[in-house]
């Protein structure tokens, strides 16, 4: 004899787990598609206002500006050197099968300057500047204080985010420069010495297909990256929650995010500049 409301009550604790299953997956959903990104727009509304503001916080923009040049250059320039090379090796070679061999240093101008640049500066500037800076920020965030600075009236965003961001996107300008000057040595060195390359050649083709827009635009793409790894930094590092953990939760979330930022950044960058700016004849 079975007991009556025994299988019936299984039966309902079955499908309410199963919708509160369900509810957190949505809720999940939601938060990922709809609210970190509204928040996130939000911050970066709210950091715009916050730029304009004054006084302007010069001591610490130099104070950041100089330790992210402190931990991105030495770095810069060792990845630099041998992606300049791998790419003069491989168009070097490309270009030897098409008989083309006098426009070794147009192709690696272009490859290097209009695409490898910006990318290179922008993934140090978020692996090594972006996750320090998103620590700091987490850091007093756990120690409550930026709560402490919204009690006695300062803007956190004002005092910290803004010098921040400005300073990733001023280094980022003069660390695509230094990533450019040092691929385009190095693919020279191996596109001279290891190819039997033509010294002259390489370096009179290098204004044969690039032109001054395509350093414009490769500037305009560092600083644009450098702008979006300070404000991902400081959205993540000012949302820290959890004591240490969720701080290191926080800069392993800052540098996935912002990767994947910038190479959507840089597609729509490069689908724009392709389509206004007409490419320059041989």
């Amino acid at each position: 004899m079975s007991t009556p409301g025994i299988g019936a009550d299984q039966r309902e604790g079955k499908s309410g787990g199963a919708a509160v299953s369900f509810r957190k997956i949505g809720d999940g959903a939601a938060n990922v598609v709809v609210k970190e990104p509204g928040r996130f727009f939000a911050l970066c509304l709210d950091t715009a206002r916050a730029t304009f503001q004054w006084p302007f916080q010069w001591r610490e923009f130099i104070q950041q500006a100089w330790f992210i040049v402190s931990v991105t250059v030495v770095p810069t320039m060792l990845v630099a050197i041998p992606f300049g090379g791998v790419l003069s090796l491989q168009v070097g070679g490309l270009i030897r099968q098409l008989g083309a061999q006098s426009y070794t240093g147009a192709t690696a101008v272009v490859a290097i300057v209009r695409e490898a640049s910006p990318l290179v500066t922008s993934l140090l500037v978020a692996g090594a500047a972006g996750s320090a800076m998103c620590a700091d920020i987490g850091s007093r965030k756990i120690r409550e204080e930026i709560d402490a600075m919204e009690v006695l009236g300062i803007n956190p965003l004002h005092r910290l985010v803004v010098p921040r961001m400005l300073a990733c996107a001023f280094v980022a300008l003069f660390l695509n420069g230094l990533v450019s000057v040092v691929g385009l040595l190095g693919g020279y060195f191996f596109n001279v010495m290891l190819q039997g390359g033509t010294p002259g050649a390489y370096l009179a083709s290098f204004n044969a297909i690039a032109q001054l827009p395509d350093l414009l635009q490769a500037e305009f793409k560092a600083f644009v990256f450098g702008i979006t790894a300070g404000l991902v930094a400081a959205y993540k590092g000012l949302n820290a929650k959890g004591g240490p953990k969720g701080v290191g939760d926080a800069v392993n979330q800052t540098v996935v995010i912002t990767f994947m930022l910038l190479f959507l950044e840089n597609f729509l960058i490069s689908t724009l500049y392709f389509q206004f700016v007409p490419s320059k004849g041989m």
